[in-house]
């Protein structure tokens, strides 16, 4: 239960308790489960029975007073470049490879990187397809004995990290010069090392106690991406990890970026990383009745946005931001790609799975990221929108974004997930990267399978082919079980 609870989308059930007549016209918030029958309602969706998941909550969100504040003077951006955080690297693993470049070019071509599942024997699934990685490569980042043993979830952190590292001109070398106690690691995890979790418990069960290995907590365990990574370079600053589902790798931006305004480090090596593209991990969201099932043609299946979505496709991968302060960066020359100005964190405080009704807790985190940021609504004109393709979850997410952002005219939303389906804990920091790049090439990537798009949705999502388009200010939302809310934001650098 807690590894379903860690790591789905945000989603809703319904309880039992609701009469199927009432069904049908409760307006209700969900973000992944289906339903064996489908109904659509305006800022509704799927229901799953309360026998698959249950949780004590009213039927209605409590009013809440305190509503989120509102800027009232001129915002005002960090001018200390103590405070003033900066990327100055990136690292990915995706579906799509580990070069950033081609990574975004595959994105702005709108290609999709969803196939049929070849890494376990699914043919006895309901869903066979995801965003399955294919010929990852560690060589020259892990040596061959540790290769072999680690999860792929760790496997991914620390080539995307060491790459994030390279990137940034902070190599070993580099590294073995510098005051490694003022430079941290915080990537984290929606499910940890699922793969070494289930075959721990496999042996344990067929074997018994004497025949589980050695390695099944510590690779199992949602703090070990950042551990061994630290581990690896020596760096001995703030490590730890946070779990907040699909809003995790946000949750560790906003973190790692506090870290370095306090004082407490100057570089934070940050991110998040998921690998549960195997039989538990499908399963389990099988059984959540969260996934589309177009068996039949996959690389449509992840859809936006668009009437005929069903659930969203699973991805797997992670993405890792090099984060600095400006007087660091400034007085190592490094290169400097864009700016963090902000975030924020909120929960809805609702449900275990059900978002706010009112859509409170989503408009409220990214307002106060804005205030964070020190930006008004106006200055924001790009969204990397979560939108897991799921039912209701894709609209209750654009109506918060309609609240704070009242004119849209001049707003592009797109949907990374529609290309590489729902990385989970790694989303966030896939999802940033592809941020970043639309800051720093002028081109925001389409949003694929755009065919028949809700008539609600009246934001531009820039449908099936990529737009120019200038970033001044872009968000990038995250949301998770658990009434998680993430939203940080990115800008180009001007000094």
């Amino acid at each position: 239960m807690a590894s379903i609870a860690g790591t789905c989308p945000l989603g809703a059930l319904h309880r039992n308790s609701v009469s199927e007549n009432n069904r049908k016209n409760s307006v209700v918030h969900y973000e992944g489960l289906r339903l064996p029958q489908r109904t659509q309602m305006p800022f509704s969706l799927t229901t799953v029975p309360s026998h698959y998941i249950s949780a004590s909550s009213s039927s209605r969100c409590r009013t809440i007073k305190a509503m989120a504040s509102s800027t009232v003077a001129a915002p005002k951006r960090e001018k200390d470049p103590k405070k003033r955080v900066v990327i100055t690297g990136m690292g990915l693993v995706s579906v799509f490879g580990s070069d950033i470049d081609t990574f975004y070019n595959k994105l702005l071509e709108g290609e999709s990187g969803i196939s049929l599942i070849d890494r376990f024997d699914a043919s006895s699934f309901s869903v066979r397809f995801g965003g399955q990685i294919r010929d990852f490569s560690s060589e020259g980042y892990i040596d061959g004995k540790n290769d072999r043993r680690l999860d792929d979830c760790w496997r991914y952190c620390i080539v995307a990290g060491k790459r994030a590292l390279d990137d940034a001109n902070l190599g070993q070398q580099v590294l073995d010069t510098m005051d490694k106690t003022r430079i941290g690691v915080l990537v984290g995890t929606g499910m940890g090392g699922l793969t070494a979790f289930s075959s721990g418990v496999e042996a344990l069960i067929q074997k018994g106690y004497k025949k589980i290995t050695p390695f099944f907590i510590p690779y199992s365990i949602t703090n070990m991406g950042s551990a061994l990574l630290a581990i690896d370079t020596g760096l001995m600053g703030p490590n730890y990890s946070i779990s907040t589902a699909c809003a995790t790798a946000n949750y560790c931006f906003y973190a790692a970026a506090n870290h370095i305004r306090r004082g407490e480090a100057d570089i934070m090596v940050v991110g998040g990383t998921e690998a549960a593209i195997m039989p538990t991990g499908v399963g389990g969201f099988i059984a959540c009745r969260a996934l589309s099932q177009r068996n039949e043609d996959p690389k449509k299946a992840s859809r936006p946005w668009d009437k005929d979505r069903d659930g969203f496709v699973m991805g797997e991968g992670s993405g890792v931001l090099i984060m600095e302060s400006l007087e660091s960066a400034t007085k190592r020359g490094a290169t400097i790609i864009a700016e963090y100005l902000g975030g924020a964190i909120t929960c809805d405080a609702h449900h275990m799975t059900d978002p706010r009704s009112d859509g409170l807790g989503v408009s409220s985190c990214i307002t106060k990221s804005l205030e964070d940021a020190g930006v008004s609504p106006e200055e924001v004109n790009y969204v990397n929108a979560h939108a897991t393709s799921t039912l209701a979850g894709d609209l209750a997410e654009v109506n918060a974004i309609k609240k704070v952002f009242k004119d849209t005219s001049e707003l592009k939303m797109n949907a990374t997930k529609s290309m590489i389906g729902h990385g989970l804990g790694a989303a966030g920091g896939l999802e940033a990267i592809a941020t970043i790049k639309a800051i720093t090439t002028g081109w925001v990537h389409p949003s694929i399978n755009q065919d028949n798009l809700e008539p609600s949705v009246t934001i531009d999502t820039v449908p099936n082919v990529k737009k120019q388009h200038e970033v001044n200010v872009g968000i990038s939302n995250s949301f998770g079980f658990g009434g998680h809310n993430s939203v940080v934001v990115f800008a180009p650098f001007r000094p």
